[in-house]
């Protein structure tokens, strides 16, 4: 995660401090603290409302040390939707409590408070329903899972289904562990899918679509960004899979210093994996021969055995358009009803 961590007093600034320590393992932290209060770390500002409103869209999480009146009255006028908010948290000056007050499920604010509260040993302050009743979430599932959530509302419906002592029905392409009780195998009203497919087994359905595709890429030398992004694009969607679902990228080391393809990574927060032509040429499988592929960089095939190589199974065929061969390959997963991020 990005995250941002904001505060006003010295005590804050300290407090500010030893939180960035402990969360630096893992994420990207950056600090803030108000002008005449601030240190050679972190980043002096003098109007909060000024800075919210820049690192507000850019963070995935921002941590407030100071009244939450202050933090909501701040976020108030940025605040859009549950799913692209970023995570947003409360502690007390004095360190006793965190207050998740934004983006809990989704955003991940809940299971932050709880990992904060735990190394500055305060008290986390949950209030969503589904937390206060120690019950199932289809949203922290979701997240923890890397599933992607294709409807909000229907979201709503289960776990207010959940909250009402209903039993939810479950129907999953991929294996499952440690399902909860709340979770049955059952024909029932409420259910969830896990899968790729456009399946609606229950009256009301949450297709939950795993984040496992990995992109296998070729390409002439010098394609811009905006044509690799667009390829991808089209690619997937005319095989029917959502953009979304991508997860890793892979190519041949010899691509490696392609702006395109850093950028393309980078914007999409995605950590490349690079092969030798050797370790592609070992890769068994049935792919697409190209001899002038072989003659130029010594292996029949970059895009669909490196999509091989990184991720698993192949799911789609090289496609060529505007200098980019672009293939799938989907990643075996193991859905754990138990995971939790952070």
């Amino acid at each position: 995660m990005n995250i941002s961590i904001v505060s006003l007093t010295e005590k804050g600034r300290l407090l500010s401090e030893k939180t960035a320590d402990f969360l630096k393992t893992g994420h990207i932290v950056n600090r803030y603290c108000f002008g005449k209060h601030s240190d050679d770390s972190a980043e002096s500002f003098d109007d909060i409302r000024n800075l919210v409103r820049r690192i507000f869209p850019e963070t995935d999480g921002i941590i407030f040390i100071c009244a939450c009146g202050i933090a909501v009255r701040m976020i108030s006028e940025c605040i859009v939707s549950k799913i692209s908010d970023p995570a947003v948290i409360v502690i007390d000056d004095c360190g006793k409590f965190v207050i998740p007050v934004l983006s809990g499920h989704i955003g991940r604010a809940n299971r932050l408070a709880e990992v904060i509260a735990e190394n500055i040993k305060a008290v986390p302050v949950i209030t969503t329903a589904t937390d206060t009743g120690k019950k199932f979430s289809p949203d922290s599932f979701a997240i923890a899972n890397d599933l992607i959530i294709t409807d909000v509302n229907n979201a709503k419906l289960i776990a207010s289904a959940i909250l009402d002592g209903k039993k939810i029905g479950l129907v999953t392409d991929y294996e499952c562990r440690n399902i909860p009780p709340e979770i049955s195998a059952e024909s029932t009203e409420y259910g969830i899918y896990i899968g790729s497919e456009n399946l609606n087994p229950f009256p009301v359905t949450l297709c939950l679509v795993p984040k496992n595709i990995v992109i296998g890429i070729g390409c002439k030398r010098g394609i811009p960004v905006e044509v690799i992004e667009k390829r991808i694009s089209e690619s997937l969607v005319a095989a029917g899979m959502l953009p979304e679902r991508i997860c890793g990228l892979a190519t041949i080391d010899v691509k490696s210093g392609e702006k395109g393809i850093a950028e393309y990574c980078h914007k999409n927060n995605i950590s490349p994996d690079f092969y030798t032509a050797e370790e592609l040429a070992d890769v068994k499988g049935d792919f697409t021969v190209s001899e002038f592929v072989r003659q130029t960089v010594g292996v029949d095939n970059v895009c669909e055995r490196s999509a091989v190589k990184s991720g698993g199974r192949l799911v789609m065929r090289k496609s060529f358009g505007e200098g980019v061969t672009v293939a799938a390959a989907e990643r075996n997963i193991i859905i754990d009803f138990w995971r939790k991020v952070l």
